[in-house]
């Protein structure tokens, strides 16, 4: 493999694209096939419906139903399907980017769905007079 300089690494040597180029093929060979293998046992275990809009699908349109892992870990895949769900393009792209706002909200410390901030604790007690209020009525 012959090096073609197209910037230089943190060494200051040329970087070896062809080798990179090598390294990002195998990655997604690599990918695509452990894909197929769970893809192919899903599409098998479940029916052809999304699990979040109900979209069904048929073999005309199935290359629009893809494999969601549950726990976001492509490497789980238990035989049973335990870690997956099937999902439509648009409701799987929507689960993943519900991830990543929760990711990006847990490590700037706001806590999702607690109005923005970690602190838990609660200030206000609408109830805290009730017991002289019913008193009072008697």
């Amino acid at each position: 493999m012959a090096q073609q300089p197209s910037g230089s690494g943190r060494n200051g040597r040329p970087i070896d694209t062809a080798k990179l180029d090598q390294v990002v093929a195998d990655a997604r060979r690599n990918s695509e096939e452990r894909a197929a293998g769970y893809r192919e046992q899903a599409l098998k275990l479940f029916p052809w419906v999304c699990g979040r809009c109900a979209r069904t699908f048929t073999r005309a349109n199935l290359h629009e139903l893809t494999v969601h892992h549950k726990d976001m870990d492509h490497d789980n895949n238990p035989p049973d399907g335990s870690n997956w769900e099937l999902l439509c393009l648009y409701c799987h792209d929507n689960e993943h980017q519900k991830y990543e706002e929760h990711m990006a909200a847990m490590a700037s410390g706001r806590t999702p769905g607690a109005g923005g901030t970690a602190n838990t604790e609660t200030t206000h007690r609408p109830f805290a007079d009730l017991e002289a209020l019913l008193k009072k009525k008697d």
